[in-house]
């Protein structure tokens, strides 16, 4: 992915479905993004963690 500000509209370009989405938060109150997206029988699983102002979210991708 090249798109570190927009991960999930990258993967929704490219032909990805989103199934499920949340966002708790996590220990310190800060949103934890997730999303299950699916596409030709396969899925993903992404991760959005939102840092301090002005810089890039931590993003992890895990193929289910």
């Amino acid at each position: 992915m090249t798109d570190k500000l927009h991960p999930i509209s990258e993967l929704v370009a490219e032909g990805w479905e989103i199934i499920s989405s949340s966002s708790p938060l996590d220990t310190l109150g800060t949103p934890t993004h997730s999303v299950l997206l699916r596409r030709n029988g396969e899925h993903k699983f992404v991760t959005v963690n939102r840092k301090l102002i002005g810089k890039a979210p931590s993003v992890s991708v895990l193929d289910v």
